[in-house]
């Protein structure tokens, strides 16, 4: 049995393989395990690994570190990816406020620590190796103990400090949201519907009663309206038209329009009657509205048209057909000329059969070729990612230069490939499978490394005499704060619980929780808030550490 031994126990490519396999396929397995209604999921992979180090498991540090690295960075990317198209209208709609409540996270937990170095006898330069330990902040950390090397002050027991309590702090965030949502949380407050990358679109009916409009055209009305709008069928006389930008209005006209809800009564005012028909439900059969229009949903799969715009196609004038509305990723999108196309968007067009028959060739409506697997996007991401992470920002009055790192450039990265990447025409497109394979794997890898490095010295650091105190403070700066600013988040700010998790899993720098609220919770809000306030909330702790022992030691 000496080639059982040599792949498990002796250090190799192999061995490294098949533990990190083992750990990841037992603690998932285990993670599904419910007790009292509530499982872990991919977060039991830390605790196998935990258990796998201290029974003297280990694997090459080169290796591990790497693993480790990758795993983050594979899962933060495919994050920022994901909540990329939607993240800059979540910022502009509630970005700053929830950045603000993230930060007033992370100065009540550091008000904390500063209040418990002064009231038990753990020092203040280790009580901010259990604070970096139970906010799960390891850059935090590096500055901690730079900081007090140069003040000539011993490093290394916050670094102890960090080991022993970090493990609660990944596990104390889950344990608060669980607690908040079980005794706290109303039904109605978690909020069940996706981020809405843009307002849905409404559609109205409009007869033209305004005489001032008459005789002019479509594109000079949308001119002086300052409205954003598209007119799907013109009835005149009794026909049925697609109207272009030159068609001219007359009185009497009835007009199909869509646009946003915020422009539908500055509209009633433009063209005058407004139709009570609800043209907005998902029953209506739009074959029947009329006889000589049809529509019909094609999907975005030709590459050549990713990142073009809807007026560059030119539709209306080259086939007298018209793109009433466009799908992406479940959203509906008002079809502007100035709305840039993207691999699997849906979009609604309308017009004769014939004239539809022949832009099929042009969008493509292949839907394998969804299924091949884009993975250029992923990889120049990835490396423009990890450069971005590793540049030094400098600010005044802070002696260590501040870098995103290998959780903060990648997730940036993320985000501004899958907003942008279309518009240098760069395929980005994932299925949703795709992306949560993605996530999973890197994510299990990061967590297996971590419980395999905190595992070899874990039990034996908890059993000293500091140790349990350590742990009880940690796991009291990680679950009060949280539980007290996500309460205030919720019942006094009114922001829904899925959108308050992400921002509490961000400015406690914690993944693995917000895997978590994303496997329990409806929508994407989690993810979306996680993106928007950690990259802040992470550089503010690493300020504010070496602010608290520079002023205080």
């Amino acid at each position: 049995m000496s080639w059982l031994h040599s792949i498990i126990v002796e250090h190799s490519s192999i061995q490294a393989i098949i533990v990190l396999s083992l750990i990841c396929a037992i603690g998932l397995a285990l993670g599904k395990v419910k007790i009292a209604n509530v499982s872990l999921g991919v977060t039991f992979v830390f605790f196998v690994g935990i258990i796998a180090g201290h029974f003297g498991i280990t694997i090459a540090p080169d290796t591990l570190k790497y693993a480790e690295n990758f795993g983050l960075v594979l899962f933060v990317y495919a994050l920022g990816l994901q909540v990329g198209p939607g993240f800059f209208s979540s910022v502009a709609h509630g970005g700053v406020r929830l950045n603000i409540i993230g930060l007033s996270l992370a100065c009540v937990g550091l008000l904390c620590a500063v209040v418990l170095a002064y009231v038990t006898p753990v020092s203040l330069p280790d009580m901010m190796g259990v604070f970096c330990g139970a906010t799960t902040n390891t850059p935090a950390l590096g500055a901690v103990q730079q900081t007090l090397s140069q003040l000539g002050i011993p490093s290394s027991t916050p670094a102890l400090g960090c080991a022993v309590t970090y493990p609660l702090g990944v596990v104390g965030v889950i344990v608060a949201i669980i607690f908040m949502r079980r005794f706290f949380v109303k039904p109605h407050e978690i909020c069940d519907n996706p981020v809405q990358v843009s307002p849905k679109p409404k559609i109205t009916e409009f007869e033209v009663s305004n005489p001032g409009i008459c005789g002019k055209t479509v594109e000079q009305i949308a001119h002086f309206s300052n409205c954003h709008f598209v007119i799907s069928r013109l009835w005149r006389n009794g026909t049925v038209s697609i109207p272009t930008s030159s068609t001219v209005l007359q009185l009497h006209d009835r007009l199909l329009v869509t646009s946003t809800p915020a422009d539908v009564e500055p509209l009633h005012i433009v063209f005058g009657q407004q139709d009570k028909t609800d043209w907005n439900a998902n029953d209506i059969d739009w074959n029947a509205v009329d006889r000589q229009l049809m529509s019909q949903q094609f999907i975005v799969t030709r590459r050549q048209i990713n990142g073009k715009t809807l007026g560059s196609l030119k539709l209306r004038n080259l086939y007298g057909v018209n793109i009433s509305r466009v799908y992406r990723s479940g959203f509906p999108l008002l079809a502007t000329p100035d709305l840039r196309l993207q691999l699997g968007d849906k979009i609604i067009v309308v017009g004769e059969q014939k004239a539809i028959d022949k832009i099929e060739p042009l969008i493509g409506n292949t839907v394998n070729v969804l299924n091949e697997p884009n993975l250029f996007a992923v990889f120049i991401g990835i490396v423009l990612g990890v450069m971005l992470g590793a540049i030094p920002f400098r600010f005044p009055g802070v002696s260590l230069p501040i870098s995103l790192g290998l959780a903060g450039g990648p997730i940036i990265m993320g985000i501004l490939v899958g907003k942008f990447g279309p518009r240098l025409h760069m395929v980005t497109y994932t299925t949703a499978s795709v992306n949560l394979m993605l996530r999973a794997i890197g994510l299990s890898l990061y967590l297996a490394c971590l419980g395999i490095d905190s595992g070899a010295h874990f039990f034996e650091t908890v059993f000293r005499s500091e140790g349990l105190l350590w742990i009880g403070l940690g796991a009291f700066m990680t679950i009060v704060p949280v539980i007290i600013v996500g309460l205030i988040t919720v019942k006094f700010f009114k922001i829904d619980f899925g959108t308050a998790t992400g921002m509490l899993c961000g400015s406690m720098a914690n993944p693995m929780a917000l895997d978590y609220a994303n496997s329990n919770l409806p929508s994407d809000r989690p993810s979306v808030a996680y993106a928007t306030v950690y990259p802040l909330c992470m550089f503010a702790r690493v300020i504010l550490v070496q602010i608290v022992i520079l002023s205080l030691s």
